[in-house]
């Protein structure tokens, strides 16, 4: 049994806890890091690495039937899903050496290979380690979410933690959920081959704005994805390669099953209540600040009850950083927080959707809108489907929506002006090179003053005067 004393402990080294352990001990700080699974958390193993793999590898195979309009012959791909699965891994173990062990020894960062689980305030067992110290960050992130389903416990069934080992391609793919986890995963296999089924017990994609996610999920199923939605399942039955699931529009009968609801906070073996920490449910409970009811203690990333993106478990690292290491005030803030779903088309946002932006402002909001239609590089590579509404207040951006081809690049102008409160008028000054996609941000800018400067009558007199004046 060996006792360790410590400036730091980092329980969890998922990309938050990383980061963190990372940070602290690179500026000096002694640093405990503990992971009792793999390095580098869900993201890297079984969340958005994977999943991004294998919808490349989904898009590759959709690139051969897609060129008509360009004079390429359409041709079915050949697909070998097990080698598609290989391709995945090797994206993991490409990656896998910054996240390892190894690395963040060299930082100077005590690893253990030991879950955590606390004992007494600011003091946790890790295997045959007792650890005291002096700040910790809580940083376990999340796991799936099983529904309790009737018959689901006696069916096999795949998560996104289980699914990138599957090596035999599902003939028939049944999904539950139809967020962005089940939509992407179900986009992935139909492009490479399988028929694919999406149960949705309420509004597929509910959480985008409704009339962009209509246009993401109009491509879906133009592609041949199946999407029932307003239809939970009921119960579910059968055996590996013949499962049916029951739902209020009836039964659906397929060869595999993903479940793929939400997330649940990976809180159950901490022992919080040894430390007198409060949590619920959804998670850790913290202030502004990431703190716990203990004030030495933080949480971060999904484990926190928040929004669950590794870029936001990013984000609180630094916060942890400025306080932990500094002394020095910090506070969460989400307005500037932009998440994307990576099917085709691409779907983002940051900040309000234009419902919120009305039940907040009122008549005091403008809605600018662009179409992909009238951008050139989108009509050069036959990308139009998809659009861009800026929700706008007193001359400045309070959230943006986008559907379209790379909309998750996109949404990065419009968090950096929300983060740095640039206005409308900042954003239209930019110069974006032509043709690009980029430019769908400036002529979304363009489209708020359009109105003001083309339907505007004292600017038309204002202009005929200088003209008149004018050598």
């Amino acid at each position: 049994m060996a006792d360790i004393k410590t400036d730091l402990l980092v329980i969890g080294a998922g990309s938050g806890g990383l980061s963190v352990a990372a940070g602290a001990s690179q500026m000096g700080a002694d640093v405990t890091l503990l992971e009792g699974h793999k390095m580098g958390g869900d993201c890297l193993n079984f969340g958005c690495v994977p999943s991004k793999a294998l919808l490349a590898a989904g898009h590759a195979a959709h690139a051969m039937s897609a060129g008509a309009a360009m004079g390429i012959t359409p041709v079915a791909a050949e697909v070998d899903y097990s080698a598609a699965k290989d391709h995945v891994m090797g994206v993991i173990n490409q990656i896998a050496p910054v996240d390892s062990q190894e690395r963040f020894e060299s930082f100077g960062v005590r690893v253990i290979r030991e879950y955590g689980r606390f004992i007494a305030p600011r003091t946790v067992q890790a295997g045959e380690h007792t650890i005291t110290a002096r700040r910790i960050v809580i940083s376990t992130g999340s796991s799936p979410l099983v529904p309790p389903i009737k018959g689901l416990s006696d069916v096999p069934f795949y998560t996104n933690e289980t699914l990138f080992d599957l090596r035999e391609k599902p003939e028939h793919l049944i999904i539950i959920g139809g967020g962005p986890i089940g939509l992407e995963m179900a986009q992935a296999h139909v492009r490479l081959g399988c028929k694919v089924t999406v149960i949705e017990g309420a509004r597929a994609l509910g959480k985008d704005d409704p009339e962009l996610a209509t246009i993401a999920l109009d491509n879906l199923r133009a592609e041949g994805i199946e999407i029932l939605e307003d239809a939970p399942a009921e119960a579910i039955t059968g055996t590996a390669g013949a499962i049916t699931v029951q739902t209020p529009k009836g039964a659906v009968e397929g060869t595999h099953l993903l479940v793929a609801v939400g997330r649940k906070a990976n809180i159950d073996s901490l022992d919080l209540d040894k430390a007198g920490i409060a949590y619920t449910p959804k998670g850790v409970t913290v202030d502004a600040s990431m703190r716990t009811t203990d004030k030495k203690v933080f949480a971060i990333g999904d484990v926190a009850g928040g929004l669950q993106f590794t870029h936001v478990a990013g984000y609180h690292a630094g916060l942890i950083i400025r306080q932990a290491l500094f002394g020095l005030p910090a506070k969460e803030v989400t307005a500037h927080i932009p998440w994307a779903t990576y099917t085709d088309p691409e779907m983002a946002q940051v900040g309000l959707t234009e419902e919120q932006a009305r039940q907040i402002h009122g008549d005091a909001l403008e809605v600018a809108r662009f179409e992909y239609s009238h951008n050139d590089r989108a009509i050069a590579i036959r990308q139009t489907r998809g659009l861009i509404k800026v929700m706008v207040v007193k001359g400045r951006p309070v959230g943006a929506s986008i559907v379209g081809h790379q909309a998750g690049e996109l949404i990065a102008t419009w968090s950096l002006a929300i983060a740095n409160k640039i206005k409308m008028s900042g954003v239209s000054a930019m110069v974006a090179p032509y043709p690009t996609i980029a430019e769908l941000n400036k002529r979304a800018a363009g489209a708020y003053f359009s109105p003001k400067l083309f339907d505007n009558l004292r600017v038309k007199k204002v202009v005929r005067l200088v003209q008149r004046f004018l050598p």
